[in-house]
């Protein structure tokens, strides 16, 4: 594909024309979605689009609605200012994010590009921008999970957040083998990512999901939905052939796997350094316009039930004391899941209605 690149700019920086990039209309409805119902994108708020060569054409897309509100923005392809895997966020983005009220990151993972992501999301946070995490985002998303009702799926949320805000214990079990039971921390925050973006938090999208840090995760989680970070693309849905990781003290003392390999790099990324093995994230999914796992990580962590991270608790958002380079979410199906003693969920359909 032929980016044409904007001459006008400075030197030191390589601002793309996206809008110069046709795209299939089937994208509009999950582009409107992102730019006036999740960000909520106001015409004098300047925006940065950071995208890179594989996903252009659903940035194209997500360009085209902010054009249409007149908002000024800068586009940003990872690939003209960096060779891949990054292992910094070009300086001139970072730049670009000091100066903008939103942002919006649509890329295709690679491995050990973490880094990166955190110095952006570090600057995020900081500045309380309204961002867009839209890592792995491809067409089906774009399809599917981007097109759900955001008002609805956030009124779920936020009925879900209110009873574990209260709550002591939460207690997860599938039909598969999953077991646990996650201790809460009271003084660990639970934070709402339902699609509907503030300056508090940035969000993936497509959002649904509420999380926390949890105080300790005990027992047994069969993992036949899909693992994060670049290990999804590599290894997709694990339906037929699953994960198991047992917990014992917030820690991951054994993962088996019939696939040696997805074993073997699993335990390797949850063993990067001091806190990869620690469950950082215990979180329910939300978004009921989900109706199965794909082996897409940044929609499946939203399909209704439990998901964990190990590694990186987000803890200048949930005020966990502890840190950690690596982040990897695990999802499974069908879940059934109860709040202290109340259940929420039978067979992954909430029993809360929206």
């Amino acid at each position: 594909m032929s980016i044409p690149v904007d001459q006008a700019n400075r030197s030191d920086q390589v601002k793309i024309r996206l809008s110069d990039i046709s795209f299939d209309p089937e994208y509009s409805p999950g582009a409107f979605n992102a730019v006036n119902v999740c960000l909520r994108i106001q015409p004098a708020e300047q925006v940065c689009v950071i995208t890179d060569e594989a996903t252009c054409e659903i940035a194209a897309a997500v360009v085209a609605e902010i054009e249409k509100l007149g908002a000024p923005y800068h586009a940003w392809v990872l690939e003209k200012l960096a060779q891949r895997p990054l292992t910094d966020l070009p300086r001139a983005i970072l730049d670009d994010l000091e100066s903008s009220q939103v942002s919006i990151f649509a890329v295709q993972a690679q491995p050990n590009e973490l880094r990166s992501r955190i110095q952006m999301t570090d600057v995020v946070n900081r500045r309380k921008i309204r961002h867009a995490h839209m890592v792995n985002i491809n067409r089906q998303i774009m399809l599917e999970g981007m097109r759900a009702d955001f008002a609805r799926v956030d009124r779920l949320s936020q009925k879900i957040v209110e009873m574990v805000r209260q709550a002591s214990t939460i207690r997860a079990k599938t039909a598969a083998g999953t077991d646990l039971t996650a201790n809460l921390n009271p003084n660990y925050k639970w934070l709402k990512t339902s699609g509907i973006i503030s300056p508090e938090k940035w969000g993936n999208l497509p959002g649904g999901e509420i999380f926390t840090t949890p105080g300790e995760v005990n027992g047994t989680f069969v993992i036949d939905g899909v693992v994060g970070d670049y290990l999804c693309a590599k290894f997709g849905d694990l339906k037929e052939n699953p994960l198991t990781v047992q917990m014992k003290g917030n820690r991951l003392p054994e993962a088996h796997s019939g696939n040696r390999e997805l074993e073997n790099d699993f335990w390797k990324y949850t063993h990067a350094d001091a806190n990869s093995d620690r469950v950082g994230e215990f979180a329910i999914g939300t978004n009921i316009d989900l109706k199965e796992v794909i082996g897409q990580i940044l929609q499946d962590e939203k399909y209704p039930g439990v998901h964990i991270a190990f590694g990186n608790p987000y803890g200048a958002h949930t005020g966990a004391e502890w840190d950690s380079t690596t982040h990897i979410d695990v999802v499974g199906r069908k879940f059934n899941i109860w709040v202290d003693d109340e259940q929420i969920m039978r067979e992954g359909k909430f029993l809360v209605e929206a």
